[in-house]
């Protein structure tokens, strides 16, 4: 059997490595126009500020991939001929396939904003190496940034910019930081504390235009309050969305929706073709009716993805049934761990929400019907692991309180005592 993986993410190597674990003697081979190696795009910042080597952004061995008899091509896909199980690449001519994986990704964001089409050089994005290639180029010649879009990508690239000694202004429309994941409670710390590393954050404020100077780079941000931002490098990080655009345009396309659309085994519309990752939309069957399809635009859900079409590639038709939501990451020197469900909830679900009296760390515990559907915890370091138990256990809140000592890791990692954090109930403001 032949596979052709298309994109070298987590989605996609993941696939690759299950395949191969299923079978021994397949032929896998994995394309990616990105770069020839699978890096981890989450540490894309750590190269940024200097921390972390190009070649340290990658989780396998170069080796690895001769070992395990995986062909790694770097090109582009630009049609797909589904009749007679071909794909056509820019530069080296037909690839055929007998099972064929779509693991695209995704794509930053971009609205039309008012002289955007006039700038040839300084509007940056956070997502790709060459996003980073790109960012790096500029900084020397940058002296203030305007960073646009509230959530992780906002701000990474907002503490890379800062550590470069660029003077950040971070537009977030909404009242604020992160409004998606983050209580009011949490979003306030947060904000205070990008304020400390010197970043002029500014909620209900968005771009209303973009100026270039006489070479076309960014030369200022005017905004819909009147104000006008001197900037060198525009950051758009306003959400990602399914890459697909290629396949819209194959000669044999694959059913598209926001993403590529797949059933519960991620199959596509196309015979021996399917798709994992930030690229898939799963239909699930007997979906309510105001139910949306399932886009998971997240590293760990990619990952799960990918391994599940590994194993399906061999008929094993295997449902995929979304894990309980899990997520990591860090606001400067602020940990953050979430599990379950946490916002996205309908007004007045009650949360218990503690602070911390003098750090910039606190625990809130969703519940009802005394079970907990999630926590959000900042600040400190979380066993996600022992978080999920409780929930899948469906423990009461007070079950969860008087353990969650058990959930932390030790004070080498970032121990922080919630002994004297005062308990408040407090109900979601919104849905």
């Amino acid at each position: 059997m032949k596979i052709v993986i298309v994109g070298n993410g987590v989605a996609g190597i993941s696939c690759a490595l299950a395949a191969r674990k299923r079978d021994l003697e397949a032929e896998i081979v994995v394309v990616s126009k990105e770069t020839p190696y699978f890096f981890s795009r989450t540490a894309l910042m750590y190269a940024y500020m200097d921390m972390m080597q190009r070649p340290d952004l990658e989780p396998h061995e170069r080796s690895m991939y001769e070992n395990q008899n995986i062909q790694l091509i770097q090109d582009e896909v630009v049609d797909l001929h589904s009749d007679r199980s071909t794909i056509s690449l820019r530069n080296k001519g037909e690839l055929t396939y007998d099972r064929l994986v779509l693991a695209l990704g995704a794509s930053p964001n971009m609205f039309p904003w008012k002289g955007a089409d006039q700038v040839k050089d300084g509007i940056v994005h956070f997502v790709s190496m060459q996003d980073l290639d790109n960012c790096e180029r500029l900084t020397p010649t940058t002296q203030s940034a305007v960073v646009v879009g509230g959530g992780l990508i906002g701000i990474e690239l907002a503490e890379c910019l800062a550590h470069h000694g660029v003077q950040v202004t971070f537009l977030i429309r909404e009242p604020y930081f992160w409004p998606v994941a983050l209580g009011a409670e949490e979003a306030s710390y947060v904000t205070e504390h990008m304020r400390d590393h010197g970043i002029d954050v500014r909620y209900g404020e968005e771009i209303a235009s973009i100026e270039a100077d006489a070479s076309g780079r960014v030369s200022a941000i005017k905004t819909n309050k009147g104000n006008t931002l001197a900037a060198q490098m525009l950051g758009i990080c306003v959400g990602v969305k399914p890459q697909v655009e290629v396949f819209k345009e194959a000669t044999t396309p694959p059913k598209i929706g926001r993403g590529i659309v797949v059933d519960e085994t991620l199959a596509t519309s196309l015979p021996n073709v399917f798709a994992c990752g930030d690229c898939a939309e799963i239909h699930f069957p007997n979906k309510k009716e105001d139910e949306r399809p399932l886009i998971e635009l997240i590293w760990y859900s990619a990952k799960r993805q990918g391994e599940l079409v590994g194993r399906n590639l061999f008929g094993d038709a295997i449902a995929y049934r979304p894990p309980l939501f899990f997520n990591s990451s860090k606001f400067f020197e602020i940990e953050y761990t979430t599990v379950g469900q946490v916002m996205q909830l309908e007004a007045g679900t009650p949360t218990i929400y503690l602070k911390h009296p003098t750090k910039h760390a606190s625990v809130r515990i969703v519940h009802k019907d005394d079970r907990v559907l999630g926590f959000n915890m900042l600040g400190s370091r979380w066993d996600h692991n022992k978080l999920e138990q409780w929930v899948n256990e469906r423990r009461s809140p007070e079950y969860c309180l008087k353990r969650l000592k058990s959930a932390q890791y030790d004070v080498e990692f970032g121990h922080v005592s919630f002994a004297g954090a005062t308990s408040q109930s407090i109900a979601l403001a919104k849905a």
